[in-house]
């Protein structure tokens, strides 16, 4: 009789396969989410309309906090708040400081820049070749008006010929490195010519006034061209011999001279108020009156004004 073969049958036997531990995680979850959704029921019971009110503009703009939310929408009755409460901006009670207060404190900041201004001037003075060997007749000090500096002539180095408004040439290297300074501030210019008391006779008409006053623009000329602004300049102005530097020797050379101030801001706004019109002016001489507006119109419908005019005399002025 033949043997039976013998077949051993192996089963895999897999622990507590019908139930796993994922399902912990998942109940986990579930147990969560239902705590929140209690606490959530709980305090929308407990909460005031304004703070529900509150709770819904935080929903609708967490950011701007609109409809009257603010950064605590719920107050937890004697626990810590949601959001502890944020520190404002704005002080309640803002410093009011008065306006001559601030006026002082504007001009003693004003004076330092002037002060630094005339610092760094000095200081370029003595480091400039060309500065250091005219320095004798640079003049900086600090006025009312700002800082002020004056080129003046000597006796064997005068910033102009003779009655003309041409400058040296040295003069002209004193003002291109002077332009080097003054074209770096914010600050406006204002240019001054004066002459000795020496009257003028070089041509009929012409005065210091128009010498002073030509001498100043050519200075302007000469600053713009070396790097300052021509907005920069405020005014230009010739004073003939008005302002002597020299009240003793009304005709010494250092009474020709250029001035050039760095303004300040108080006479910036001086010169701007008094040349604005503030109101009508008291008198105005260039309205028409009432019969020089009809002698105009008569003579405008009767054609008078085509007739050609007749031609001066001579010597006689047609102004």
């Amino acid at each position: 009789m033949e043997q039976q073969p013998i077949i051993i049958k192996r089963k895999k036997v897999i622990a507590a396969g019908h139930h796993g531990g994922s399902w912990k995680v998942a109940f986990a979850d579930f147990a969560t989410a239902m705590m929140a959704f209690f606490l959530v029921l709980w305090l929308t019971a407990t909460a005031s309309p304004e703070q529900k009110k509150a709770v819904e503009g935080y929903f609708k703009d967490p950011v701007g906090f609109t409809d009257g939310g603010s950064p605590n929408p719920v107050d937890l009755e004697g626990s810590a708040s949601v959001v502890s409460e944020a520190s404002t901006d704005i002080d309640p009670n803002p410093v009011v400081i008065a306006d001559e207060v601030v006026d002082t404190l504007s001009e003693t900041l004003e004076q330092r820049r002037m002060e630094e201004l005339f610092q760094e001037l000095k200081q370029r003075i003595e480091e400039n070749q060309t500065l250091q060997e005219f320095k004798d007749q640079l003049l900086i000090d600090i006025t009312d008006e700002g800082l002020r500096i004056q080129i003046v002539d000597r006796s064997n180095r005068p910033m102009f010929d003779s009655g003309r408004a041409e400058l040296k040439y040295y003069s002209q290297e004193i003002l291109f490195e002077l332009a080097k300074t003054l074209g770096s501030v914010d600050n406006k210019l204002s240019l001054t010519g004066h002459t000795d008391a020496t009257p003028f006779g070089g041509r009929p008409g012409y005065t210091n006034w128009e010498l002073s006053a030509d001498r100043a623009n050519t200075a302007r000329r000469a600053l713009v061209a070396g790097g300052v602004r021509s907005q920069q300049i405020a005014r230009v102005v010739g004073l003939s011999d008005s302002v002597l530097f020299d009240q003793d020797e009304p005709t010494a050379p250092v009474n020709r001279r250029i001035s050039i101030i760095v303004l300040n801001k108080k006479t910036i706004s001086s010169i701007h108020n008094s040349a604005s019109a503030k109101g009508a002016p008291l008198i105005d001489l260039t309205a028409p009156s009432e019969e020089d507006q009809k002698k105009a119109m008569d003579n405008l419908e009767s054609g008078d004004w085509l007739r050609e005019k007749e031609e001066p005399a001579p010597g006689e002025l047609n102004w």
